[in-house]
């Protein structure tokens, strides 16, 4: 009995990651507002599988389609797979920021569930950016990239919910979002051990070349993270998403420099 309920408590954790990062079906799970805290030190892991799962599609249309046209059936299996919850992220986020003069205004603005010129602008360039850096990288080295870049870019919740606290947590008397489910609540040896974890599985699939990626995913988390506790005082589900969008392309970015 003592075996078997951390086994469930890990099993339904792992579940709850996958529940959160992508559309794929899972058994319904208790309620519990640890959870989804708990959860976060299996999103690195879940978003390997989705790299992975990535990379083999790249591998079957390989050889019988152009290069890019390989880059984009497998971004639009990557944005179904995991339901664009990162890219309404990023283009909340900036048409929030980038309207937002005030803290309250951009709050205000991240809210709203239309698209602004701000977030067409970014979600298109994301987009490109994405297809051009994937058809860039040498086909034999954009299944480890896939990998490794779905693996490190889910990595960046972790320090932004343990270093950051919700953003809208004082208004009105209470937390709202999904940022307040996580923000503030990642455990010292959650993040400890997700970055170990996240650090040797990239050295594995990059081996030297796993350095400007790690280099520059932890940039990219720095910088978010001290923008948004600038701007706004701390985080939002959004600011995850864009962030995690961002740390994305910077690996494309350094798989396609390598080459």
């Amino acid at each position: 009995m003592n075996v078997v309920r951390p086994v469930r408590s890990i099993l339904n954790d792992l579940l709850m990651a996958v529940q959160f990062s992508t559309r794929i079906p899972v058994p319904a799970l208790p309620y519990d507002p640890r959870a989804l805290p708990r959860a976060l030190k299996f999103f690195p892991i879940v978003g390997l599988g989705i790299g992975a799962s990535a990379a083999l599609l790249q591998l079957i249309l390989r050889p019988h389609l152009a290069p890019t046209i390989v880059a984009v059936l497998v971004l639009t299996y990557l944005v179904l797979l995991t339901g664009c919850l990162h890219e309404d992220g990023l283009a909340d986020s900036a048409d929030g920021f980038g309207g937002g003069w005030t803290r309250e205004r951009v709050l205000l603005i991240l809210r709203d569930s239309r698209i602004g010129s701000y977030g067409a602008t970014a979600l298109t360039l994301s987009l490109m950016a994405r297809v051009l850096l994937l058809a860039t990288i040498p086909s034999w080295h954009i299944a480890r990239y896939l990998m490794a870049a779905h693996l490190l870019c889910r990595w960046t919740t972790l320090p932004l919910s343990f270093a950051l606290p919700p953003a809208r947590s004082t208004e009105a008397g209470e937390t709202e979002g999904m940022g307040a489910h996580i923000a503030h609540l990642t455990s010292p040896s959650t993040l400890i051990v997700g970055t170990l974890v996240s650090v040797s599985i990239a050295a594995v699939l990059l081996r030297w070349h796993c350095i400007a990626p790690i280099l520059a995913v932890s940039v990219v988390t720095l910088l978010s993270g001290l923008y948004y506790k600038r701007r706004i005082g701390g985080v939002t589900g959004d600011c995850f998403g864009a962030t995690n969008q961002i740390a994305e392309i910077a690996v494309y970015l350094c798989g396609a420099w390598a080459a």
